[in-house]
Parts: structure tokens; C-alpha cells; sequence
């Protein structure tokens, strides 16, 4: 007769372990901040915990009674750079309105800001600025090759922005000569014609690795007043990723915004936001042609939020209502005694994964079946970041995540049904790696408990 003796304890702890690798071998044990938990099964690194390089994390799992009986699993993980975001002006505003005979500072190397370090590091870049007459003319170039705001040079057909230029860039101070070179650019008051709009380009090259780049824009509008510049940015700045001239947004998440009045901000009378719908005019000047939205105000407190103070939000019904639109332009215009002033943030929306179809097989089955999930041919701009299956039996705002896979084919295990039902519904998310997001529902599969 087989006796079972059931008296020793089943449980166990868990370690993981985090050594650096070389193309040889992983030997040095990286000693991690003591917030790091490293005794769950599960693994939190906040960002900017690791340098850049190749890792090997290890997760060891130990019978407490029995410490010979243990097993280890490692994963390699790559680190690297993530992109700067490239900044002429504060929070990468995409519109300022300036005075006739104001200097415009432009400083990317202030402003600019490198989501791996605390603060921008201006001395790892160069720095050549471009200018052009918006609406009218593109950027002054002699056969395809781009001239510079401070080239001498003449393009025929796109002529410079400096209304006063006698050759070598007069009305023109770059800054910071010494620690980084050209890192901000002072355009001198009188220099740009009045009640003309300026497209400003930053091009930066990092100094010890030309194939790393980043490239920053903004408007301007030059008045014959002497308005205060408003700087727009993102409240949760994560949810505005910069996109050349625009910031990308996903069309299922609200924009919350904030303004600051840089300088000397009295006599303010009063705030107003405008929203703006764009479209593309690149055929004929390579501009965005913007449209007021006219329902402000039909959707205050609905769609739209804080209209006339410094903090405003819209929310995703705005975009979801208008899946045509592409397209978008949040502008505050600042009231004071004297003076106008505007500014604007420019987004453009992030088109969620396309072309593809899920399905799974079998239809059936019980608790220890092997499900396959299959969802090839989804195309994005950005890449495909992962999969993600959702599973609920008959209210859908139960819905519970299954599994999640970077790779468009996966197997997985399904829970049973409820006592009401076999029937498990499923939905898969596909994601880019902007996170936008398209849902897929795919078949019921009936699944019977044991």
C-alpha cells in the first residue's frame, strides 16, 4: 500500500537576480535600489534604473523545506536610447505669437528634454536652425540640399525670412559659443516682417553619433503689438508624443493642457481656447490649413472643459465623433490691456493598427486545452507593440485580460464559464507601440468544466 506523507510545507521564495552581460557572458550582478522588490514574482525596474546595455534577469524559485529543489528561468533584456524630443521654445508649443521689434529666442538647448536623463545635456549637440515664410514659400534650399537661417546663400524661388539681411546672417545671435555651440538662437527685433507667420527648424546631430537625430518646429506670427509669450503643454506629457511639427494622439484618450505666460503677465482681462480642424495643403505650400470648430460652445462642459481658463481638457468624444478628422489645433488667446497674445499646440492623430484579422482554434474545449490565437497582417506606421486577449461571459465591463504576447501567433489556456453559461467571449487588442489601439472581436469558444 502507497502512503502519502503530505506533512512538509509547499512553500517557496523567489529571487531575481540582474547581471550585466558582455558579447561573452553575463557575470557582473547588478546591486539594484532597495525600492527595487526583487523577492515577488513579479519584476518593477522603474526607468532610468539600468545604463544602457544587455542584461540577463533571473528569476530563482526555492521549496523553503527542501532548498536542493529549485529552478531558475532567464530572460535578456536590451536597453537603449530612447529619442529626445527636440524644443525651440517652452513645452514644445507649436505656435507664439511675437512682436514686430521683440527679440524671438529660440532654445533647443534649454528646452529640449531626454526622457534618460534628469535634465538635457546641451553639450552632446549640434545645431543648424531653417526658416521659412509659412503659407507662402519652402524652406530655402539650392537643388534639394536645405540652406540654413544664416546662409548666405540665395534660393530664388523660397526667399530667407530675414526681411533686413545683407549677407552672413545680420540680425542673428547664436548663444552659448563656448559649452555648446549654436545650442540657442536669438532672432534680433526688426529682423522679420510684420503680420507674417515664420516656420522655425531645428535639425540636431548628436556629436558622437551622427545617426542619432532629432528635429524641432515652431510657428510664429509677428504682430506690430508686443505680446507676451504663452507657452501649451501637456498635463501628462507621456500622452503628447512629439511628431515633427505635431504631437501624436490617440483617438480613444482625452487632451488636458495647461498654459504659461512667460514674463511680466499683468492686466490680464481675459482667456479663450479655440479648437481647430486641419487639413493638409502640402501640394501647393506645404501648410496645414486650419478650421474652426464651431461647436464650442454647444459642447461646453460635454466634450470641452476650462474654455477660458489656463487649464483645459477635451475629451475623447471630440475625436471618436470625428474619425475623419486627422488633424487638430488646441490655440489660447490670451487678452491683456495692451496687447493680443497666442499660442497653440498641433496634434495629429495616431491611426490604429489596420489590415489584419484574429482568430482561435479550437472552438472548444475544456480548462487544460491549448487555445491558438492567430492574428497575422496587421500593418502600422509605427510597428505593432503586442497582442492582448480579453475574455468575458455575458457583461462585457467584466472583461478580464487572459494573456498578453509581442508575437501575432500564441497559445493560451481559457478560464470556465460561470454557472450560467460555457459560452466565453473573447477580444483581442492589437497596440502599436504609440498605443493606439484597435479591438478585434474574434469567435465565442465554449469551454466545459472538468
Amino acid at each position: 500500500m502507497i502512503q502519502f506523507n503530505c506533512d512538509g510545507s509547499l512553500s517557496t521564495t523567489t529571487k531575481w537576480t540582474i547581471k550585466n552581460c558582455t558579447s561573452t557572458r553575463c557575470s557582473f550582478e547588478i546591486v539594484l535600489n532597495e525600492k527595487v522588490m526583487t523577492t515577488f514574482s513579479e519584476l518593477y525596474i522603474p526607468s532610468r534604473t539600468l545604463a544602457y546595455g544587455v542584461y540577463q534577469l533571473t528569476l530563482t524559485v526555492i521549496m523553503i523545506d527542501s532548498p536542493n529543489l529549485k529552478s531558475s528561468s532567464s530572460v535578456y533584456v536590451r536597453i537603449t536610447a530612447t529619442g529626445i524630443t527636440a524644443n525651440l521654445v517652452q513645452l514644445g508649443t507649436s505656435m507664439i505669437t511675437r512682436g514686430g521689434q521683440q527679440d524671438l529666442l529660440l532654445d533647443p538647448g534649454t528646452f529640449s528634454v531626454d526622457p534618460d536623463e534628469a535634465t538635457f545635456d546641451a553639450t552632446k549637440w549640434k545645431y543648424t536652425y531653417y526658416c521659412r515664410i509659412y503659407d507662402l514659400y519652402n524652406l530655402p534650399n539650392l537643388q534639394g540640399i536645405l540652406l540654413s537661417i544664416d546662409d548666405s546663400r540665395v534660393d530664388p524661388y523660397n526667399p530667407s525670412c530675414l526681411s533686413n539681411r545683407s549677407g552672413n546672417g545680420t540680425g542673428l545671435i547664436f548663444g552659448n559659443l563656448t559649452s555648446s555651440p549654436n545650442s540657442s538662437l536669438t532672432v534680433l527685433g526688426g529682423s522679420l516682417q510684420l503680420n507674417q507667420m515664420y516656420q522655425f527648424m531645428v535639425y540636431m546631430e548628436n556629436r558622437k553619433n551622427s545617426s542619432i537625430q532629432a528635429t524641432g518646429y515652431v510657428l510664429v506670427t509677428i504682430e506690430v503689438t508686443h505680446p507676451q509669450l504663452i507657452a501649451v503643454g501637456c498635463v501628462i506629457s507621456p500622452m503628447c508624443v512629439p511628431n515633427l511639427e505635431f504631437q501624436l494622439l490617440n483617438p480613444t484618450t482625452q487632451v488636458a493642457l495647461f498654459t504659461v505666460c512667460i514674463g511680466t503677465c499683468t492686466n490680464l482681462q481675459s482667456i479663450k481656447w479655440n479648437i481647430y480642424q486641419g487639413s493638409d495643403n502640402s501640394t501647393s505650400s506645404n501648410s496645414t490649413q486650419w478650421i474652426l470648430f464651431n461647436n464650442t460652445i454647444l459642447y461646453e462642459n460635454i466634450w470641452f472643459f476650462g474654455t477660458n481658463t489656463s487649464n483645459f481638457t477635451a475629451t475623447d468624444q471630440l475625436f471618436l465623433n470625428n474619425l475623419q478628422i486627422s488633424l487638430w489645433r488646441f490655440e489660447v488667446v490670451y487678452t491683456f490691456l495692451s496687447a493680443i497674445s497666442t499660442s497653440a499646440l498641433n496634434f495629429i492623430i495616431n491611426q490604429p493598427p489596420a489590415n489584419g484579422s484574429c482568430s482561435i482554434n479550437p472552438l472548444s474545449g475544456t480548462i487544460p486545452t491549448l487555445f491558438t490565437i492567430e492574428c497575422p497582417n496587421w500593418y502600422d506606421v509605427d510597428g505593432i507593440q503586442d497582442y492582448s486577449l480579453y475574455a468575458w461571459t455575458t457583461d462585457i465591463s467584466q472583461r478580464t485580460i487572459i494573456a498578453f504576447s509581442s508575437e501575432y501567433n500564441f497559445q493560451v489556456r481559457l478560464p470556465a464559464g460561470d454557472n450560467e453559461t460555457s459560452l466565453l467571449n473573447l477580444v483581442v487588442y492589437v497596440r502599436d507601440l504609440a498605443g493606439s489601439v484597435t479591438q478585434v472581436n474574434i469567435s465565442s469558444v465554449n469551454i466545459i468544466a472538468d
